[in-house]
């Protein structure tokens, strides 16, 4: 084998093998950034002086910038490439919570998490997008590695700011210091990312808005759709539990529990933790014993967790209740969105995107719901949303697949 003939063998290897560190770091960076402004939410909201309806109201304020724009996602990616697209939303979500951060009152801190929440959503698909162009070069599958390394990042980020709380850093300091550090890993990533635009194949895991409207009408049968409504349920179930932990858990400790500044961040991070743990055990769970098995017990495990926390307040306790949350739903996303994007009848990705969409809807209606919740009767009473939601995908998982035959 001359030299030649090495280096055409070695180098697309090596080009993708670095190509898979550079969509990790984007995934890192994505949970990290946001991961950064959570567990200092109740600091913001008592200098806005917000109550519990206000503070849900603006902080939904995310999620609806993310419906808005997550359909428009795949248009930019089809123009501009997804790599490119995914580190610019990297710029402009960090740039949307440094605002929100700074933000002098409560209107302008909805609007920079608005920006923000649109931005994040078209990385959120963008990167999706780039890690299944370079699964295809690798021949298997490599998706849920990059979905755990959102986990790592968003432990990061909520570490993060718990240093930044313990050692007393302005907001506009920390938040200066986490987007500039995260835009940097974001460009460096850019640079490794595979070169050229996406192919059309590739393409079709981000249905755009008309595609999706042709592709819902053609050979749609009535239980289709019931499965399609039951997925989507599924996907928001999981995010309504951890959006208990993203935007409650650090001020039902601090102001309901009493817990230090220091010590309120670790239910965010305890939940965001056990979801990476959960996720790396995924594959193999599912693989030895099925979606449905492991969604069922991965339900009552969360639901059971934090019913009890509920039932028995303490600090320890709680911090305990979201990691069983965390770990319980770990699964419970990537599960329906591969379900639906595997249903007959539909054309390629458009399940994928409407469940990916709709899925949204349950960050944006749990925040005000929790928050109305918390201020006629308590945030205790609010978070029970989360137990509920995880009894929801307990109900419906069977329509996800079940335990494989072995050959």
């Amino acid at each position: 084998m001359t030299s030649a003939e090495t280096i055409r063998r070695t180098t697309p290897e090596q080009a993708v093998r670095r190509a898979r560190i550079a969509v990790s770091a984007l995934f890192l960076t994505n949970g990290a950034l946001f991961a950064n402004i959570l567990p200092r939410y109740p600091e913001i909201k008592a200098s806005l002086g917000l109550d519990n309806v206000g503070y849900g109201l603006a902080i939904a304020a995310f999620p609806a910038g993310a419906i808005a724009a997550g359909l428009l996602a795949a248009v930019l990616i089809r123009r501009f490439g997804s790599a490119r697209m995914a580190v610019f939303g990297t710029i402009a979500t960090g740039l949307g919570l440094l605002a929100a951060a700074l933000a002098p009152s409560g209107i302008l801190f909805a609007v920079a998490l608005l920006i923000g929440g649109a931005s994040d959503a078209i990385t959120d698909v963008a990167q999706n997008a780039h890690g299944l162009r370079v699964q295809r070069r690798y021949g298997r599958s490599i998706i849920n590695s990059f979905h755990a390394i959102w986990s790592i990042g968003a432990v990061l980020g909520g570490g993060m700011a718990a240093a930044a709380i313990a050692l007393q850093l302005p907001l506009g300091v920390h938040l200066g210091i986490s987007t500039a550090l995260f835009v940097i890993v974001a460009l460096v990533a850019l640079v490794f990312c595979l070169p050229g635009r996406d192919e059309e194949a590739d393409a079709e895991a981000t249905a755009d808005p008309g595609e999706v409207a042709t592709a819902v009408r053609r050979r749609v049968t009535p239980r289709l759709v019931m499965i399609l409504i039951a997925l989507t349920l599924i996907a928001m179930a999981g995010a309504i539990a951890e959006d208990a932990g993203n935007s409650w858990a650090t001020l039902y400790l601090s102001e309901s529990l009493g817990a230090a500044a220091a010590v309120a961040p670790l239910g965010f991070i305890a939940l965001v933790g056990a979801q990476f743990v959960g996720r790396m055990l995924g594959d193999g769970m599912t693989d030895r014993f099925g979606q449905r098995a492991v969604a069922r017990v991965g339900g009552l495990i969360a639901a059971v967790g934090m019913t009890l926390a509920l039932l028995f307040p303490s600090v320890p306790g709680t911090i305990a209740g979201f990691a069983a949350v965390g770990f319980g739903i770990a699964t419970l996303i990537p599960a329906a969105m591969h379900a639906a994007d595997e249903l007959p009848g539909l054309r390629a990705g458009a399940g994928l995107t409407v469940v990916s969409w709709l899925l949204r809807l349950g960050f944006l209606l749990s925040p005000p719901f929790v928050g109305f919740l918390a201020e006629t009767e308590s945030l205790r009473v609010g978070l029970v949303v989360a137990p509920a939601a995880a009894l929801v995908a307990v109900l419906l998982a069977g329509v996800l697949e079940g335990r494989k035959p072995r050959e």
